[in-house]
């Protein structure tokens, strides 16, 4: 079957295509500064949903995600991110670095998101970076600037604002990341590739140009084109990455080639988090940790996402991540009960819903269907989805053994709510709690553990 994603250049799905039966990959990865909230960690969940899926198929994936650890100017414009937090921290700006990626990829592995072929750091990518920046320059698409800065001449590229719709002559000067003294650049949507230290003294390096450190966007173009041999087949990130970072990187990297470096450009909606976007003003800002604190298997996050299309705005709460908690004890004890072995039987339905712009929300829906239907291989079935989904359904579970009065209670219960004695069932649902037995309603009966 094909496979068909939305591609955000064409605004139409549009099928992955493979070279020699593989897919390249470039996903933009975390600044890390600090941890990642479960908002940020909804894209990288996108980039393993279409690695698995393609591997579903047959064919290979190789993927890059970038590391940026070199920061970036803050929204205000007067410190690095990854300074600002050295300084409050009060440790090395590498250490600050080194902490926070470590933690990222703990929590990749919480959530059953599959090891990138290579994680690069950008503060190991310099070079890399300076090689790019000379070929634009020799090529006429940059300039060094009055402040010795280094800026991407955005007029010399035709096609810019294909990815957003921005168009050059509707941009307002002044847009966030591309701060700099009144004259230096010859357009005000120039971005910098390479900026001078000027007084920073800390995360800089020697240049053709000076000491200095990269711009936002240049690693991105660098890392991709020198990894993955100048070309991407699908490249993924957050919708807030579409302007300016996506636009300014396609500019970069078809300057450099002449022809389009990227196939597919595919972008993540935004997360609200009850009712509102995330945020450290908002005070609604979650970490898989702060799941995971609670006692909810992190898996129940992956579960949330995957019941809401990637291109769609989701409203994650408390309520809907402990659903998604109970969803998985139940399947996980189900799965137990249906089958000893490991065979796999792939269902026209799932596989359809993945291969068409990678709908898990049909998918989980039709397992929902498969669970209460008569289907004998229930089992098989629900093991060839997981291989996207990847919500560990054969993960061993703890299983009470129910004593005689304990089996006694839940029958005198289950009577109980079929009768709508609703005090009654109050009652014994604690009476069995001082038993050791916590009870829970779903829409398929009550549950215990």
């Amino acid at each position: 079957m094909v496979l068909s994603i939305y591609d955000t250049f064409s605004r139409t799905p549009s099928e992955i295509t493979s070279h020699s039966g593989m897919v390249t990959m470039y996903c933009c990865g975390p600044t890390v500064y600090r941890d990642a909230h479960v908002g940020n960690l909804r894209t990288f969940l996108l980039s393993d949903l279409i690695a698995r899926t393609i591997k579903l198929s047959g064919l290979s994936v190789e993927m890059i995600q970038n590391i940026t650890d070199v920061g970036h100017m803050s929204d205000d414009f007067q410190e690095d991110k990854m300074l600002e937090q050295s300084k409050r921290e009060k440790i090395d700006p590498f250490d600050i670095a080194r902490k926070y990626e470590a933690r990222f990829h703990s929590d990749l592995t919480a959530l059953n998101i599959q090891p990138a072929s290579a994680y690069p750091r950008a503060s190991e990518s310099i070079d890399m970076m300076l090689s790019l920046i000379s070929k634009l320059i020799d090529a006429g698409f940059a300039y060094v600037g009055t402040d010795h800065s280094v800026y991407f001449s955005a007029e010399k590229f035709a096609s810019y604002g294909a990815i957003s719709g921005n168009k050059l002559d509707s941009l307002k000067p002044g847009h966030r990341y591309e701060y700099t003294e009144d004259g230096a650049k010859k357009f005000h949507a120039d971005w910098a590739l390479w900026k001078a230290a000027g007084d920073r003294t800390e995360m800089v390096w020697e240049s053709p140009w000076g000491k200095g450190f990269p711009g936002w966007h240049i690693e991105c173009s660098a890392m991709s084109m020198e990894l993955l041999d100048g070309h991407v087949d699908i490249h993924i990130g957050g919708i807030d990455l579409r302007f300016p970072h996506h636009e300014n990187e396609r500019a970069q990297s078809n300057a450099l080639i002449n022809k389009e470096a990227v196939d597919l450009w595919v972008h993540g909606e935004h997360l609200l988090f009850e009712g509102k976007k995330m945020s450290k003003s908002s005070g609604n800002v979650v970490l898989l940790n702060d799941v995971i604190d609670r006692g909810i298997d992190p898996l129940a996050i992956r579960l949330c996402f995957l019941e809401n299309k990637y291109r769609s705005q989701m409203d994650l709460t408390w309520n809907s991540i402990e659903a998604a908690h109970e969803t998985l004890k139940r399947w996980r004890l189900k799965m137990s009960q249906w089958s000893n072995d490991s065979s796999v039987t792939a269902d026209a339905e799932i596989e359809n819903a993945f291969n068409t712009d990678l709908d898990t929300s049909r998918a989980i829906m039709r397992l929902r269907e498969i669970e209460k239907d008569d289907s004998e291989n229930k089992a098989a079935l629900f093991r060839y989805a997981d291989q996207v989904l990847a919500l560990d359904l054969e993960r061993p579970i703890e299983v009470k053994t129910l004593t005689p009065q304990m089996e006694e209670l839940l029958e005198q219960r289950e009577r109980a709510r079929a009768e709508k004695r609703w005090s009654d069932s109050d009652q014994l649902r604690a009476q069995l709690e001082a038993l050791g037995l916590e009870v829970k309603d779903t829409a398929d009966g009550q549950i215990w553990s």
